[in-house]
């Protein structure tokens, strides 16, 4: 077992990480971060997309700013859901929309204690309960049943990630927790069946690994499902594409660096990367899947990553409850934070028509996202696969949520 410090200084064993080296954030706050997943054990296995921050400086709310200095200090660092409904001009919708949507969640492995932490996180930020006991809570295997996997405090942390996110965003949607019985590909699509046929009118893919030839087979077993919001991360490793975000089915979602300002908006994004690509959100054209007929850029045959995006850089990340191998209040970034967001987002929307594919739904009207102009994830010969600019690009896609507009229908 590797061991590792976290930023509370309490030593935590049993995570399973990619490698031992912790990497620096490039962002305005500095801090390092460690992944919460192992790399894939071979080729048709995936590798959740969440990082733990590990130790520096992350983003702290905005509203901890109006707080006393006692209340302040006593506020989880990271942004929580004042601040993603802020920066997304979110906060009409979800005083009022959600109710009766279910966003799932898909994910390897068993969190034992994904309720009880879910039940701190909506504690500490006021939002309602969200319980096996009142319906909005529930978890299942990925046939469906309580015949829970075996528990990794790994994809543990990937849980109370997903499961936060969507309170955040979302507090009146149910939310599904489907827990696969390994990170293969196979188990990981059966889950998401398994969610659609519950009922799910978004589910969250937060995880990825290696494009191959395998994929198309994919697509048609697990991932199309006309009138479903399904969304998958673009990756942390800077330019380069993974599977599922290059389905064509799928919304991929890219990632960003989130930072108030006092600007009208009062928040501004850029890419999350690097020019050295070796962290970031991932982007670029994928070698396998077929180009949607919705997608019109024109420096990539294939399927462009990605569609939209939202905050996934740790060092100014999202604050995260997680009791299971970890020590309670965490900050976390990573696409796994950008994902369910925007799957919620879809929630927000109301439930997709029927027959329809809610990733084409942003490119119709583009307009209502806020684009992300600035920032790269990597060497690309400064096209727009790795570059940000003005309209379409690969790190951001067609830019962040400006409330609800662009996930209708």
């Amino acid at each position: 077992m590797l061991a590792l410090t976290t930023a509370t200084g309490l030593a935590v064993t049993g995570l399973a990480l990619t490698s031992p080296a912790e990497a620096a954030s490039a962002a305005h706050h500095k801090v390092s971060w460690t992944r919460s997943c192992a790399a894939p054990a071979k080729p048709g296995y995936m590798a959740c997309n969440a990082l733990r921050v590990t130790g520096g400086t992350p983003a702290k709310s905005k509203s901890a700013s109006r707080l006393s200095a006692a209340a302040a200090a006593a506020t989880p660092s990271g942004y929580g859901p004042s601040d993603i409904q802020s920066a997304y001009n979110l906060a009409s919708a979800a005083a009022s929309n959600g109710s009766g949507e279910t966003v799932a969640i898909v994910d390897a492995q068993d969190d034992p204690n994904a309720e009880s932490d879910l039940a701190t996180y909506r504690s500490q930020y006021g939002l309602s309960a969200c319980t096996s006991a009142n319906g909005c809570f529930s978890k299942v295997d990925q046939t469906g049943g309580t015949s829970y996997p075996t528990a990794d405090s790994g994809w543990a942390g990937e849980i109370s990630l997903d499961l936060d996110m969507v309170s955040a965003t979302c507090p009146d949607c149910n939310i599904l927790l489907v827990e696969a019985n390994s990170a293969s590909m196979d188990d990981l699509g059966a889950a998401v069946n398994e969610a659609v046929s519950l009922g799910a009118t978004a589910v969250s893919n937060s995880y990825g690994g290696s494009e191959s030839s395998a994929d198309s087979g994919y697509d048609s077993s697990y991932f199309d499902h006309p009138g479903v919001a399904i969304t998958a991360s673009a990756g942390d490793s800077g330019y380069g594409v993974e599977y599922p975000a290059a389905s064509p089915y799928v919304t991929a979602v890219g990632g960003t660096s989130l930072s108030a300002d006092s600007g009208s908006r009062g928040w501004t994004e850029s890419v999350w990367g690097t020019s050295a690509g070796t962290e970031g959100t991932g982007s670029g054209c994928s070698q396998y899947s077929s180009k949607p007929s919705w997608q019109t850029d024109s420096g990539c045959s294939g399927r462009t990553v990605a569609d939209v995006s939202a905050v996934a850089d740790p060092a100014t990340g999202v604050a995260v409850y997680d009791t299971y191998g970890a020590s309670g209040w965490n900050v976390y970034g990573g696409t796994s934070a950008a994902s369910p967001i925007i799957a919620s987002v879809y929630a927000l929307a109301g439930t997709p028509g029927s027959g329809t594919v809610p990733a084409s739904d942003a490119y119709a009207d583009p307009s209502a996202l806020y684009d992300v102009t600035s920032g790269t994830n990597g060497s690309c010969g400064g096209s727009y696969l790795c570059t940000a600019g003005s309209g379409y690009d690969g790190p951001t896609g067609l830019g962040t949520p400006d409330g609800t507009a662009a996930f209708t229908g």
